[in-house]
């Protein structure tokens, strides 16, 4: 639920609502966590008052009872945590930090609870660098498996709320490898889990310096792109955005295309509609008109319109690598089917006006290497034919074997592991 509040944020400065309505949209939300000051903030600007309901009010008493209650609780444990010579006696074996804890401190089952739920009513309240310290030191001592996980979605949360994009990624990691490995109660919970892994990960990957690739890394990933395309089409839009405004051209790209082509009919939108038309259909007329829309889309995406932030990695819109890229789309598909290309024509497909299409043609075949030239003469960019010889084709179908092999292999462990089970 807080994690809402950010996309909200980002609507309100892109104005793409009334303000009224989305002032609205956070008391509703501000209502179902224990954020009562800011609700009545949110209240008095909405209404211009410096009135509040009787309910808020009450409700606020009640969050600071609460809070008090659950601070005595865990008192005695977060006193030990504070104290660093008492923490150096803790090793990595929880049963004896339990026995110690118990033995030494007074220490039981129930304080080890209580700060777990000191720590999720911080979070509740929006501190969310209480939340995320509490919940690492719970994790520290929890033995419940499922409290544990528990616990790592909470922080991992503080951490993406707090914008600690790097120890963000580490805890999406760890996460990640515990949904992988877990035995859930039903494949459809182990699904539901990684779409909601997946979901999360977008604040991360389109913040992080290297989450353009991380993202690929990760969604395109069988057990995570079977999820998005049975669950979660929605999520193909960010995984295609990511393969356009990659620099390093990966080998799964034409396996991505397959998806687009075989998701056509169930989900689109510009971004995948510009690459079905590129690479499917051949449309580049119609890949012209999906980039116009493609720059409304990113601008008014929570996650992709909000990539450029003062001191953050990039100093280029992401919109604007995009459009660069999708260019580059075009003029590569482009050329594979022609020998000769007259350059009016392109560089109307690609949007560009004749002066900035040449030089733009010019910087790409010199940086690109293309083996292309320019027939000033003519107005024409003529492609040298460049066909691979046949070891080069023969390592390009063959290079994926291995990985292939490797899988299917882990999946006969899989099946040959749980046969003893049944």
């Amino acid at each position: 639920r807080h994690l809402v509040f950010p996309l909200l944020e980002f609507l309100q400065e892109r104005q793409l609502y009334p303000d009224e309505q989305i002032l609205k949209a956070k008391i509703e939300l501000l209502n179902k966590t224990n954020m009562v000051d800011y609700a009545m903030d949110i209240h008095k600007s909405l209404y211009r008052t410096d009135d509040v309901p009787q309910d808020m009010v009450d409700r606020r008493v009640e969050v600071v009872a609460r809070l008090k209650a659950l601070e005595d609780a865990a008192a005695p444990l977060v006193t030990f945590l504070q104290n660093p010579n008492a923490v150096q006696e803790l090793r990595a074996d929880k049963q004896y930090n339990l026995q110690m804890l118990n033995d030494r401190y007074q220490i039981g089952p129930d304080q080890i609870e209580a700060l777990y739920q000191y720590a999720k009513f911080q979070f509740e309240c929006g501190n969310y660098s209480g939340a995320a310290d509490y919940l690492y030191q719970y994790r520290a001592l929890c033995t419940n498996s499922e409290r544990s996980l528990s616990a790592l979605w909470g922080k991992l949360a503080a951490e993406i709320l707090m914008q600690n994009w790097d120890i963000a990624l580490e805890e999406l990691n760890r996460l990640k490898e515990i949904i992988d490995s877990k035995s859930f109660s039903s494949p459809l919970n182990q699904v539901q889990s990684r779409i909601w892994l997946m979901h999360w990960s977008l604040f991360i990957f389109f913040n992080h310096d290297n989450g353009r690739t991380q993202i690929i890394d990760l969604f395109n990933q069988d057990k995570y792109l079977n999820a998005i395309q049975t669950s979660a089409p929605h999520l193909l839009r960010y995984l295609a955005t990511a393969f356009i405004v990659n620099k390093r051209r990966r080998p799964q790209f034409k396996e991505f295309i397959k998806v687009i082509q075989q998701d056509q009919c169930s989900y689109k939108d510009p971004i995948t509609e510009f690459l079905a038309c590129v690479y499917v259909n051949y449309e580049f007329d119609g890949a012209q008109k999906k980039m116009k829309e493609c720059e409304e889309v990113i601008l008014n995406d929570p996650f992709l319109g909000k990539r450029v932030e003062e001191g953050n990695f990039s100093t280029v819109p992401l919109k604007d690598e995009f459009l660069e890229n999708a260019r580059l789309f075009i003029f590569e598909t482009y050329c594979r089917i022609h020998q000769r290309i007259d350059m009016g024509v392109l560089f109307e497909k690609l949007n560009l006006n004749y002066e900035e299409g040449e030089r733009w043609i010019v910087n790409l075949i010199r940086n690109s290497k293309l083996d292309a030239k320019i027939d000033s003469k003519t107005g024409t960019v003529i492609m040298e034919p460049n066909r691979p010889n046949v070891y080069e084709q023969l390592i390009d179908h063959t290079k994926a074997l291995q990985g292939r092999t490797y899988k299917l292999v882990g999946q006969l462990l899989e099946h040959a592991q749980a046969q003893p089970a049944r």
